[in-house]
């Protein structure tokens, strides 16, 4: 049987193939930010934490803030939903779950960029981190936001 044409479809039907794919994708983003949190959880109790610069002790715990809010933010949809299960609130349940996926993405870049920050800082220095955290910041902010958000106001 082949799938209908989204132009096809109930507003019901396109409310649950929405919320479908919102769920996949937040599945793909929190592997992400399991793996990095379990990193950091992990950070302190490595013996040379301790001889850390100050500045890197701030970058770590801006790190750390931005991961366990990314986690929370792009775990709510999921606890929204299994909260409103059935109860004939799936469109606010898509846009709420947007929002939070969103927000979710913005800290798990953030997050991303500090880790590189600080690894390089503490490997090669402070040049080396700038040179090296620039471009890759520049690679998250371009493909996770300014392509979309400039895709967004193209004609469909």
């Amino acid at each position: 049987m082949a799938a209908r044409d989204a132009s096809d479809q109930t507003e019901e039907e396109r409310n649950s193939r929405r919320l479908l794919e919102l769920l996949q994708e937040i599945r793909v983003a929190t592997a992400g930010v399991q793996i990095l949190f379990g990193f950091l959880l992990a950070v302190p109790f490595a013996q040379r934490f301790t001889t850390i610069s100050s500045f890197q002790r701030h970058v770590f715990l801006v790190v750390l803030i931005c991961t366990a809010l990314s986690s929370a933010l792009l775990i709510a949809p999921t606890a929204l939903h299994r909260l409103l299960f059935r109860r004939g609130h799936k469109p606010e349940i898509i846009a709420y779950a947007n929002r939070m996926v969103i927000y979710g993405l913005v800290m798990l870049a953030v997050a991303m960029v500090g880790v590189v920050l600080l690894l390089t800082h503490l490997i090669f220095g402070p040049a080396a981190a700038v040179a090296i955290t620039t471009p890759i910041a520049a690679v998250y902010l371009t493909t996770w936001f300014v392509i979309p958000l400039m895709r967004r106001e193209e004609p469909l």
